[in-house]
């Protein structure tokens, strides 16, 4: 991935590419995987059609199931279930589950901050610290494990497109840190997980959510919790009270 500079030394950054500019063969799964970053993402279908009742009491598998739309929730579901096949300790297959959870909350600029502040009540801090870093992690090559430069990204977004400079000081933070393998972990199987054919019942990780996801007995959104009006905003994302 290059870096181009302009004749007065600024960095110059590509536009990303439309998604409608893509060939048509190279870019089927880029168009498909970016559906998860589009509506279907929370099942919000307008003011007029309800969503599913929420349980009085809700637990975080009730926001898959009754809040996540189908693209996103099986993403997340493959995610997991990849890094359980790969061996991973269970810690590691909560994070991959929740890696995008904060983009059920309609947010997708720094999903990776706003996701590790939503479960860091319920999280050992090492799964939110991963959850927060991958973001940064996924824009930079680390052959020793596998993982490079995603070619997705350079037809998004183009060869001279330059990370911004916050999350190229959160890649070298993270880099030195005693967790960097667990936000790592997280890319190794966030981009393979778009499967279209595969589908996985939330159910197979509720014994490891029941370990290390500590569910409030009031339900989440309504535990007091630093964070509480984010679970909030999944349930009720069309109430503008």
């Amino acid at each position: 991935m290059s870096v181009h500079t302009e004749d007065d030394g600024r960095r110059r950054v590509s536009v990303p590419q439309p998604i409608a500019n893509l060939d048509d063969t190279e870019g089927r799964a880029e168009r498909e995987a970016l559906k998860s970053l589009g509506p279907d993402t929370l099942m919000m279908v307008g003011d007029h059609q309800p969503l599913p009742a929420m349980p009085e009491k809700p637990k975080l598998l009730d926001f898959y199931t009754l809040r996540f739309g189908k693209t996103a929730r099986n993403h997340l579901l493959q995610s997991a279930a990849l890094a359980r096949k790969a061996g991973h300790g269970e810690k590691i297959v909560l994070a991959c589950l929740l890696h995008d959870i904060a983009m059920g909350a309609l947010i997708r600029t720094d999903h990776g901050y706003w996701g590790a502040q939503l479960i860091a009540p319920y999280v050992d801090e090492e799964v939110a610290w991963a959850v927060q870093y991958h973001q940064a992690l996924r824009f930079f090559p680390d052959p020793q494990v596998g993982y490079e430069y995603p070619q997705a990204y350079v037809r998004f977004w183009g060869e001279d497109y330059v990370v911004p400079d916050y999350l190229r000081q959160a890649y070298e933070a993270a880099r030195g840190h005693r967790w960097y393998g667990s936000a790592r972990a997280i890319t190794l199987y966030d981009l393979y997980s778009f499967e279209e054919n595969v589908t996985i019942d939330p159910g197979e990780f509720e014994d490891i959510i029941a370990r290390h996801f500590r569910q409030p007995k009031e339900g989440l959104g309504f535990d007091n919790s630093a964070t509480a009006h984010m679970w909030r905003t999944m349930i009720w994302p069309n109430n503008f009270l």
